[in-house]
């Protein structure tokens, strides 16, 4: 059986690296890890982790990001992939996007950068706990 996956979305690559990193050490072989620096790249890999039959349990999304923003990102993966964990990790979301994103997205939390990376591992556990 292939292992599920955690996707993470931002346009800062060294972000992007320091999510997989720190989720590697956390969570090491039980997961694939993904990475997006868009949304439309994002929606991209998501659909061919379907298409291969990969199961994605998480997706860590930025907020702002050129093209699509990620409350309507989440948005849109909801809509297709309700079962799978949002988190959106921002510096600068406006609340009512947070709270659009919540209430359209059944976002599971928000994280502010710079991030906890314990506060990121907590908030993953627990989406994690809710959809198994």
């Amino acid at each position: 059986m292939s292992k599920p996956v955690i996707l993470c979305v931002d346009d800062e690559v060294v972000i992007l690296d320091s999510l997989k990193i720190q989720l590697k050490k956390e969570f090491g072989n039980v997961y694939l890890y993904e990475v997006a620096e868009s949304a439309d790249e994002a929606l991209e890999i998501i659909d061919e982790l379907y298409q291969d039959e990969l199961e994605i349990m998480v997706i860590v999304s930025d907020w702002l990001m050129p093209g699509m923003k990620g409350d309507e990102f989440l948005i849109r993966v909801h809509e297709k992939y309700p079962k799978i964990v949002k988190v959106i990790l921002t510096g600068q979301a406006d609340k009512k996007a947070i709270e659009r994103a919540h209430n359209e997205a059944k976002l599971h939390r928000c994280l502010q950068k710079p991030w906890d990376a314990q506060e990121l591992i907590e908030t993953i556990r627990t989406g994690l706990a809710k959809i198994q």
